[in-house]
């Protein structure tokens, strides 16, 4: 991979710096976002005893776009990666820069996370060590909620997983039809042009929503989640399509503003259909909802990238800091947000003074973390990073 900031081929002068800082900013999301699981009523591996509806609103607000921001920005890095190196170094890269820190994290990383979800939810009285025994042996005896959990899990880590498989998959594609890869880039970028950035990927991905969600709805676990994967396949290899189209960004930027109201409604529209009770909503209705939901989604992605085309395509240290933080930062923040969260539970916090400290510890140990990390040679590619003894700045790396 490249230690410099993201280029277009061709065009020495034009760096994308403004999809660092949108990367930068979607990962931090997720610390804001994974905080808030812990008080919303939806499932997730331990529960606040203040959890409501109240913030429910607010998670709405990046719920349905925030994952699939980052696989398109993916998409995109991997396609200038491929610019830069052979399809074979590309895949022994990505290979150990992904799969390294998925295997650690399912092993070290993750357990505690499971193993305070059954101490919870089931009131599961044995120590680490003994959960950890049957977590390596594949137990399946903790009912949670009608299902089984699946041990070893990888619980958040499931986006470097999928992000490891569609990136086989585009070298796949470039290292034996790259005539085809570029015929499919030629037909992209001459679709993608005015109102036809809006339409054409809603139009796919509202047919997706609408024809799988029902009966393959997500979950995450990469067999047979076709739900997913025809969602964010398309918007990864979309991404990367259209990674070296000036005129595509330039677009964004331009249409920024009308994005961001069309999301905002969605938003809108998505805030009062699930407020209410429904004893037999109508199939059009849901159909209905499933579309705005897309549409939602990819108006926000827009929005995203055009403001940062527009008011972030700069470098900085501390871009230079961040794009190298963020995934150790991934991969660290939601087993502190649970541990902590289940650590201050004797506390008896009330909820907004407690989530404000959980979001600040959260952030606070990872960077800590980070500047372990970072200097410890063993554990730099555990978490993604270069096996360099010194900071060298990276764009868009790993993901």
């Amino acid at each position: 991979m490249s230690n410099s900031s993201i280029a277009v081929p061709g065009l020495p002068s034009q760096r994308l710096y403004f999809l660092d800082w949108v990367r930068i900013i979607a990962f931090f999301l997720l610390i804001l976002y994974h905080v808030g699981m812990y008080y919303v009523e939806w499932g997730w591996h331990v529960k606040s005893p203040h959890a409501n509806s109240a913030i429910q609103p607010l998670m709405m607000l990046t719920s349905p776009w925030r994952l699939s921001l980052l696989f398109f920005i993916s998409g995109v890095a991997s396609a200038f990666m491929l610019e830069k190196i052979a399809t074979g170094k590309f895949l022994r890269s990505r290979s150990l820069r992904l799969l390294l820190p998925l295997i650690f994290g399912m092993f070290v990383i993750v357990p505690p996370q499971a193993y305070l979800e059954v101490v919870e939810k089931l009131a599961y009285a044995g120590s680490y060590g003994e959960f950890m025994q049957l977590y390596l042996h594949h137990y399946r005896g903790f009912k949670i909620g009608g299902g089984v959990l699946d041990l070893p899990t990888w619980n958040h880590l499931w986006f470097v997983a999928y992000l490891w498989v569609y990136s086989v998959l585009l070298w796949f594609w470039l290292a034996f039809k790259p005539a085809w890869f570029q015929a499919a880039r030629n037909w992209l970028q001459k679709q993608m042009k005015g109102w036809r950035i809006l339409v054409l990927p809603v139009a796919y991905l509202a047919l997706v929503r609408m024809g799988l969600f029902s009966s393959y709805p997500p979950n995450n676990g990469l067999v047979a989640d076709w739900y997913n994967h025809a969602c964010y396949l398309f918007i990864f290899t979309f991404g990367a399509l259209i990674a070296n189209s000036q005129a595509f960004w330039q677009e964004l930027a331009s249409m920024r503003w009308l994005a961001l109201r069309i999301a905002a409604c969605g938003w809108l529209f998505l805030i009062i259909y699930f407020s209410f009770e429904y004893d037999a909503t109508p199939q059009w209705f849901i159909m209905f909802q499933r579309c705005v939901w897309v549409c939602m989604a990819w108006s926000a992605i827009i929005a995203a990238c055009g403001y940062a085309k527009q008011y972030l395509n700069f470098d900085s240290p501390a871009r230079r800091y961040l794009t190298q933080a963020v995934f150790p930062v991934y991969i660290l923040h939601q087993t502190y947000i649970v541990i902590m969260a289940h650590g201050m539970k004797p506390l008896a916090l009330p909820a907004l003074p407690e989530g404000i400290l959980l979001v600040a510890l959260t952030a606070a140990t990872c960077f800590l973390s980070y500047e372990i990390i970072r200097r410890v040679f063993f554990l730099r590619p555990l978490f993604g990073l270069d096996l360099g003894l010194t900071y060298k700045p990276r764009a868009l790396s790993p993901g």
